[in-house]
């Protein structure tokens, strides 16, 4: 019978509709993003599979400032709105270490909060900071991001543009009892 993938797909539609009534915002599996405050903009892949945002980061050493771990980074990343290559050394609190298993092996990452713009909201969110220089994406948005931000199409991609400026909402981050 065809009438059951016919209702299926009349729900999905209707449930979807509902979701975007309830202004969820919708973004598509890639997106373009901006780091704050620098407005740089990246190409972001939200990815489900991850649980925590990774950020494209060189040079990354943890050390001690006045009695606390900090992270000591340079970002290097191509504007996508230029071209141009921004470069720029940061130190920022060591927010905790992330321990992450891949097909690669064990990896330890550290972590640190940061700012990006997605659609017309600034999101406060955890970043592991790696090398991603060999990846498609310098910015990757894991689960514990994209559950702030609305609906995930995954048919989709540059749904929505980066256009945050100085009224624009900050969505700050909330440690969770998945942080340590």
């Amino acid at each position: 019978m065809r009438i059951k993938p016919l209702l299926t797909a009349l729900l999905g539609t209707t449930l979807l509709a509902s979701a975007v009534q309830a202004d969820d915002k919708v973004f598509g599996w890639v997106e373009k993003a901006t780091v704050e405050p620098w407005g740089v903009e990246v190409k972001a892949k939200l990815d489900s599979g991850a649980l925590t945002s990774s950020l494209d980061a060189r040079d990354i050493e943890v050390f001690d400032k006045e009695g606390e771990e900090w992270v000591r980074f340079r970002l290097k990343l191509e504007d996508e709105a230029d071209g141009e290559t921004f470069t720029e050394h940061l130190e920022r609190p060591l927010y905790r270490d992330l321990r992450v298993r891949g097909a690669g092996g064990r990896d330890e990452r550290p972590v640190v909060l940061m700012e990006i713009c997605l659609g017309d909201t600034l999101y406060e969110e955890q970043f592991g900071l790696r090398n991603r220089e060999e990846m498609n994406y310098p910015l990757l948005l894991g689960r514990r991001t994209i559950g702030h931000l609305g609906l995930l199409d995954v048919g989709e991609t540059f749904v929505s543009e980066p256009r945050c400026d100085d009224d624009s909402r900050l969505v700050e981050h909330v440690a969770d009892e998945g942080d340590d």
